[in-house]
């Protein structure tokens, strides 16, 4: 079978991805907000955009879902 389908325009959830971040990785300015921490999380749309930069997991996480969007982690 090689039936192709128009599905319509794009809907449905909007992903973006989280990922932990070095904060020595980052630029100067945003180390010295980083109040001593060593790690940060990264929210990500699907261009690979940042979108945010939080002090934990959870807190991309919800986010994420705040503002509608469904967030899925990246190792």
């Amino acid at each position: 079978m090689d039936t192709k389908y128009d599905f319509g325009p794009e809907a449905g959830e909007r992903i973006v991805y989280v990922r932990a971040v070095d904060v020595a990785d980052l630029p100067e300015e945003i180390r010295e907000q980083a109040g001593g921490l060593d790690t940060l999380y990264a929210v990500h749309d699907a261009q690979g955009e940042r979108l945010a930069l939080v002090k934990d997991r959870w807190m991309a996480f919800m986010l994420a879902r705040q503002n509608d969007m469904a967030p899925v982690s990246v190792h």
